[in-house]
Parts: C-alpha cells; structure tokens; sequence
C-alpha cells in the first residue's frame, strides 16, 4: 500500500504447505527403529576382507569392509594404478569371485601391458574401459553379487547422461560419486575410487568428494626416489596409518620394516646429523635428521628446509642459536630429511636442534644416540604422544642411549630394557649430554 495512489492494496493469498512439506512436518514411519548401542556392539566386531597385500590391508585397518569406498589420490606417476591393479589381482586370486577393474583414462589393452609386467593374470580379474555411468553399472548388473571387488580408475573421467556438465566437473563428480556409493552400500561391494589431484595436492574436484567416500588414501612420495608412502588420510572402520613401498620394474615392493630407508648406514659419526623417531598414523619410524651451517657473506643468510615446515624449522634454529650459544647470523642453515621423508611431528624438534649444533660446531652425535623431544621457545624438552612406542622401536633398532624428555621412564613401563633413558630438561642439556660424547 502506497500513500496518495490509488489501487495499490493488493491481497495476498497464503500458499498452501506443499506435499513435501507436509510429508516433513508429519514424519513418517522408519524402515527400521533405533537400536540401542549396547545391541549393535553384541554383533561382535566389522568383519574384514584382506585383500593378500599386507601393508594395503593395514592402512585400511585389516582389510576391506563390505560395502565400503575407498578413495585413493596421488600425483601423476605416484603409483596409484600400478598398486590397485595388483590389489585387484590379488583379490581375484584369493576369493575366487570375479574382480572388476574400470578404467575411463586407458584402454583394455593398455591396462593389459601393464598387468602382464606385473604378473597379474587371474582369469577372474575382469578389465573394462567405460567412461559413462549406466555402463559401468551394467558390469555391476551382469555379475550379480558374486563381485567381490570394484576398482574405478579414475572417478573424474566417469560421467552420468542425467546430469549436466563435462566428466571432472563439480556437478558431476558429486553425481558420480554418490551414484556409486549407494551401489556399493546396497549391493555390498567394496569399492575403490582412483581420484585426481591438484598441483597443490588436493583431490580434483569438490572437497564434499572426501566426506562421500568411507575411507581417503593418499599415495605419494618424491618422484626422484623410489619410495611411495601410503597414508589413511580418513578411515571410518579403523585407524590412520601408513605404509611404505618401493616402485620397482615389477609394481610397488612392500617395504615390511620402513625404518631403514629413512636412515643413513655409517660405521663412524658425522657432523651435522642426529637420528629421531616420528609416529606415522600408530607406526612408530627411525628418521635421519641432517643439517648444513655453512658461512656466507650474504646480508640475509638463508635458511632451507627440504622435508620440514620452514616456519617451524626457523623457530627452532633460533632457539638451537640462543640455547647454545651460537653464531648463525652471519651462516646459511640447511636441514634436510633422507628418502623423501617428511617430518611434522614435535617429537623430531630436539633432533633437529642437536643436528644444527653438531653441524654449527663440528661436534658429532654418537652413531647409538636418538633424540625425542618437542622444544618450546623457552628452550625447554617436552613430552610427546606414544613416547613407549617410540622407544620400543629405536631399542628395537640397536639405538643404546636415547634423549627423551622428562618423566619419560615413567611412561614406558618398561619398553626401554636394553637402552639407558637419558631425561633432559631443556635443550642447553641436551647439547652438553648428547653432542661429542
């Protein structure tokens, strides 16, 4: 209504509830009713399908679920194919029911001269090249239930007719993905999704792609080694783990006991180095730290990291400069990790700083030393998490003194037999117990 106008008083009729709305207000009847907890936990625990490959099956926690989706990411050449290929031959071998593995980037026949190099030659591993959904579902419809696993290679390249939009694109991925999540759960299929990364090493596509799937692997590692290491980024039926594998002429080797390629082999010590453990996922891993304080001339010495986070490492070689009385102003330092491996965990902070003093003043950490530790800015040692596993692992190895924080032969009940615990409290300490002894 308008002052001064004529005409401008207009009725308005109340839109009727539609029937969606009205279904919702009602609610309806469940297909079926809560169930109290303690009744599900009764059922005993998820059964698992191993697939015969070891370190595959722990990342996911012991094996495929039925029904379960996996999606498996990585950088061009990482190895994704090459290991899901083999996963499905294995599975083949084992179960004795048909496998399908699709692929909407190769051939059949390509697909074929890659499984001949690995020996994969199940007559049950059934090869498809299909880049339209109802297809693909169709494989699914012409061997009933028997399937036993579905590998899609790559989830990007498979498009639905019923949807707008080119195959990678958001709407369509979203499509994709939900379409074959619902078969998979329905028809209780495991099921793994090869997806496509970025540059910056994000899974192509939506981010809700993630939250679709059961379970996300991650499998990359530096292209100039041959080391891939296989994480479980998310895991709805267990555990983030990881596992290690060498790329070979023959596909991807398991690496049983990883701990050796993140560590050099010296028969004498040397400057500039410090051994540590780290936790990937519940796996605790021997890692070499190293460092480099060369001196330059250049007004703003550099400070590089290859396996580190740099905002990390520099606070750390501050606080290395002021707890031990260094001059790292006028040098450039240098750290670096060996076989590709990088290091996020507080509990490598102590190993880098002994490594960036025994570098600084050519002192050398004793060939049976290890160091665990966080460093606060204030220079003092803190716990970190799973400091029993820790120990347990760098015992295992031969390591015979190990600098741990205090309280630490508290915490071990007594996984430490074999090693002397040397408690530190800060890391002015830790230099003076553990460099050039």
């Amino acid at each position: 209504m308008k002052c001064s106008e004529y005409g401008t008083v207009v009725e308005v009729v109340a839109a009727a509830p539609t029937a969606g709305r009205v279904a919702s207000a009602r609610g309806r009847e469940p297909s079926q009713p809560a169930q109290p907890v303690t009744e599900v936990m009764s059922a005993g625990p998820t059964p698992r399908i191993t697939t015969g490959i070891g370190e595959f099956d722990r990342v996911l926690g012991g094996g495929l679920v039925a029904g379960q989706v996996v999606l498996c990411s990585g950088p061009p050449g990482s190895g994704k194919s090459t290991l899901l290929l083999a996963v499905a031959d294995s599975m083949a071998k084992r179960t004795g029911r048909p496998v399908l593995y699709i692929s909407g980037e190769e051939s059949v026949e390509q697909i074929a001269v890659r499984a001949r190099r690995l020996g994969a030659d199940s007559p049950n591993l059934l090869l498809a090249d299909d880049t339209d959904l109802a297809a693909v579902i169709g494989h699914l419809d012409a061997h009933g239930p028997d399937v036993a696993l579905v590998v899609i290679d790559s989830v990007q390249t498979i498009a639905s007719a019923d949807v707008d939009g080119r195959a990678g694109g958001v709407t369509q991925v979203m499509e994709v993905a939900q379409v074959l999540t619902r078969v998979a759960k329905s028809r209780r299929i495991p099921m793994i999704l090869i997806g496509q990364v970025t540059k910056d090493s994000n899974v192509a596509g939506p981010r809700a792609l993630e939250h679709i799937v059961d379970a996300t692997l991650s499998l990359d590692g530096d292209k100039h080694t041959a080391l891939r290491l296989l994480r479980a980024v998310k895991n709805r039926f267990g555990s983030l783990e990881v596992a290690a594998f060498e790329q070979t002429d023959t596909g991807l080797r398991e690496v049983i006991d990883p701990s050796v390629l993140f560590r050099g082999e010296r028969d004498t010590p040397v400057p500039g180095m410090c051994v540590t453990v780290t936790i990937e996922g519940h796996r605790a891993l021997i890692a070499e730290v190293q460092a480099l304080v060369a001196a330059t001339t250049n007004p703003n010495p550099r400070r590089g990291v290859s396996g580190f986070d740099a905002a990390r490492s520099a606070m750390l070689i501050a606080v290395t400069e002021r707890a031990g009385s260094l001059r790292l102003f006028d040098k450039d330092v240098f750290l670096a990790t060996i076989g590709g491996m990088r290091l996020t965990d507080p509990g490598t902070d102590l190993a880098v700083c002994l490594a960036v003093v025994s570098g600084a003043n050519g002192g050398s950490v004793p060939l049976d030393l290890v160091a665990i530790g966080e460093v606060t800015l204030t220079g003092d040692i803190r716990p970190v998490p799973q400091l029993s596993e820790r120990v347990a692992e760098a015992v295992r190895l031969g390591y015979r003194r190990l600098l741990v924080p205090p309280g630490t032969t508290a915490r071990v009940n007594g996984r430490g037999v074999g090693a002397k615990l040397l408690e530190v409290p800060d890391l002015a300490t830790a230099i003076r117990t553990g460099i050039g002894q």
